[in-house]
């Protein structure tokens, strides 16, 4: 009988341990810390992929418009303007996340395009298209955090 009164007491404990850590953990890792790192983080991949599609600054090369007629095939939008329009915002966009300028409208802009990725060109990477919504989604709920221009500006 001893047993079965201390394991409650011996639970509560151990309870009372991890949800101590847990306060830790989010105090160190707050929503700044997390939208930084999200921004940073979703701002490379969509940079580097934009890198793909131009020679120079903004030069769109010849296998990006190739690859918007052959493998992308978008409906409704020529292929030389897809690929200037992603080119654009796979590079800008970016730069506006890592600076936390306007966090939330470029959270939005990069979403649509993981949607449109998804939809209409790659239908079997939902797995990354997911891991790629999930931060997007965080930052437009979120906003970009004390690190941000938009903390400086007082934008949410």
């Amino acid at each position: 009988m001893e047993s079965l009164a201390t394991t409650p007491t011996a639970t509560r404990s151990l309870r009372d341990r991890w949800n101590a850590l847990a306060t830790q953990a989010e105090k160190l890792l707050g929503h700044s810390f997390l939208a930084l790192t999200c921004r940073v983080s979703i701002a490379a991949i969509f940079f580097q992929s934009g890198r793909t599609k131009v020679d120079g600054f903004l030069t769109i090369t010849e296998g990006t418009y190739e690859l918007f007629r052959t493998e992308y095939k978008l409906p409704l939008l020529p292929p030389e303007i897809a690929a200037h329009m992603s080119a654009y915002v796979e590079t800008f966009v970016p730069m506006f996340l890592v600076l936390g300028l306007c966090t939330r409208l470029s959270a939005t802009v990069l979403l649509g395009m993981t949607t449109i990725i998804e939809v209409f060109v790659y239908p079997d990477a939902w797995p990354t298209h997911l891991s790629w919504a999930a931060i997007l989604l965080y930052l437009i709920a979120r906003g970009g955090g004390r690190c941000s221009l938009d903390h400086v500006l007082r934008i949410r």
